[in-house]
């Protein structure tokens, strides 16, 4: 069972039940999972340029932390999809 970086409608958990690496939701998931870490490094950036500000202002500040906060769920999300060569999480 591999988990997918993305939730249901009912913001639950979607695993995807196959062996083939090479199947084409494994393919769109992989796409995903590459997509949400490359945006990582971006808000990443973006945060530190914020901290690094001393004028910056609180509304900045919260936008980059709400920012950092979602990147970091994706980022785990897809550590633990990939994390000791298996792809199942208890989470």
């Amino acid at each position: 069972m591999r988990l997918l970086p993305w939730t249901g409608a009912d913001g639950k958990a979607c695993y995807l039940s196959t062996d083939d690496p090479h199947s084409l939701l494994s393919h769109l998931a992989d796409d995903v999972e590459a997509a949400q870490l490359a945006s990582a490094e971006q808000v990443l950036a973006g945060a530190r340029s914020v901290l690094g500000d001393p004028k910056a202002g609180e509304r900045a500040v919260r936008f980059a932390l709400t920012r950092a906060v979602e990147s970091l769920g994706d980022v785990l999300r897809v550590a633990v999809s990939r994390s000791s060569g298996t792809r199942q999480s208890g989470t």
